[in-house]
């Protein structure tokens, strides 16, 4: 049973979407060794990387989302992989003239950063244009698995790269994905139905997801859960690859191995999301899935050089199957549950807050790793994440996620191709 890969266009959105993760998962480690291998960086710039590229969640998030729901999100799309394929295909070219700089390396992560924003509210509200509402969680599954297996030969692949070419080789394959990505996405033939809605004030707009979102418990509790989970697991992974390399004295190529084995969870989590939800109920699935993954993060600060480096491995692998499996279950939610006209604004609402915390993680992550030491700051974000599961419990009495929120009309189906 060929399932939604006999469907073109899905394959296509997969396509693109998996060889643009590939390249992000391989600059996501490259630049941190670009700054650290090249330009000499200190933990906190390190971290700042993070920070930055997180940021416009914060700053744009809310008028970005309105934006999206105005606009058809193919083009959207289209125009975000250009902007990050010239971004990020820049930095090897200034590169090679020897005038790369940390600023610069910021300045790449921040419009990086401001592109992933749109991209991203537009790429999980036009899925459902693509597949009927009943593929939906298999679509996300697909798609979150692929992800996963990219963040599993990613960081591998950047290590190589850096050991053969030298660090900022990565990003030029980073840049490569994203024109990969434009050339899939160009070649999708449905086109969305853009309802015509009265134009209202962007202000008005932007208020009534945030109110949509606040109102909801389901939404409300899952926002605030994903703002404190992303504290504790942005804290730790902005200073994981100086954690590998300098405490425990990795290798580039050993530091990419033993990140690219700990994202293997990932894959194992998006495999299982759907077999747990079904056996358990969505709801119940995705609480088993946060408590196994929170504890697991403590393996992390206990590695030690050599085969020491099992625990690091170890950690990060529990943490991505357990999150990952979670991941699929809460966006089939969301795509199911909230109207289609407010997608975009309801998940932008959502996410200043779930990634507005992730620059400030990136920024504390490097201030404690220079203050306290970067393994204690390992502990303490492994203790956020832990305490972080009692935001959970509105959750505890449900089975399942419910599928449509109150008075929303059935999504409709997509047209055939």
């Amino acid at each position: 049973m060929k399932g939604l890969w006999g469907n073109r266009d899905f394959r296509l959105l997969w396509t693109g979407e998996t060889t643009s993760m590939l390249g992000s998962m391989v600059a996501s480690t490259a630049l941190p060794l670009v700054a650290v291998l090249t330009l000499q960086a200190s933990t906190f710039q390190v971290a700042l990387l993070t920070a930055v590229a997180w940021l416009p969640w914060l700053v744009i998030g809310l008028p970005a989302g309105a934006w999206v729901d105005r606009l058809p999100k193919r083009p959207v799309m289209l125009v975000c992989n250009t902007v990050s394929m010239a971004v990020f295909g820049s930095v090897p070219v200034v590169a090679a003239f020897g005038a790369l700089t940390m600023p610069y390396l910021l300045a790449a992560a921040l419009l990086g950063g401001v592109a992933k924003v749109f991209f991203s509210l537009a790429y999980r509200a036009y899925l459902p244009t693509l597949v009927g509402e009943d593929d939906l969680l298999e679509g996300n599954a697909k798609l979150d698995g692929s992800e996963s297996a990219t963040q599993v030969a990613g960081p591998g692949l950047a290590g190589l790269l850096a050991q053969a070419f030298g660090p900022v080789s990565g990003i030029l394959v980073d840049a490569a994905s994203f024109g990969v990505s434009v050339l899939c996405v160009r070649a999708i033939r449905v086109r969305e139905t853009v309802v015509a809605a009265k134009r209202t004030p962007l202000r008005s707009q932007i208020a009534e997801g945030l109110r949509f979102v606040t109102r909801d418990r389901y939404l409300r509790t899952l926002m605030t859960f994903g703002a404190v989970s992303n504290l504790a697991l942005t804290g730790y992974s902005s200073i994981q690859v100086v954690f590998l390399s300098r405490t425990l004295g990795a290798s580039p190529g050993v530091v990419g191995l033993v990140m690219a084995l700990a994202a293997s969870g990932g894959v194992l989590g998006a495999l299982l999301a759907g077999r747990l939800g079904a056996r358990f109920g969505t709801a119940r699935a995705f609480l088993l899935c946060e408590v196994f993954a929170a504890p697991m993060l403590f393996l992390g600060p206990l590695s030690s050089p050599g085969w020491g480096l099992a625990l690091a491995v170890l950690a990060v692998f529990g943490v991505c199957t357990g999150v990952v499996a979670s991941n699929v279950l809460t966006t089939t939610f969301r795509q199911q549950y909230c109207p289609p006209e407010l997608y975009g604004r309801i998940s932008s609402s959502a996410a200043i807050v779930n990634y507005g915390t992730i620059p400030l993680a990136g920024v504390l992550g490097g201030v404690l790793g220079e203050v306290i030491g970067v393994r204690a700051t390992l502990w303490v974000a492994a203790v956020v994440l832990v305490a972080a599961l009692v935001l959970l419990a509105p959750l505890a009495k449900l089975r399942d996620f419910p599928v449509r929120a109150a008075g929303r009309p059935p999504r409709c189906q997509p047209l055939p191709t």
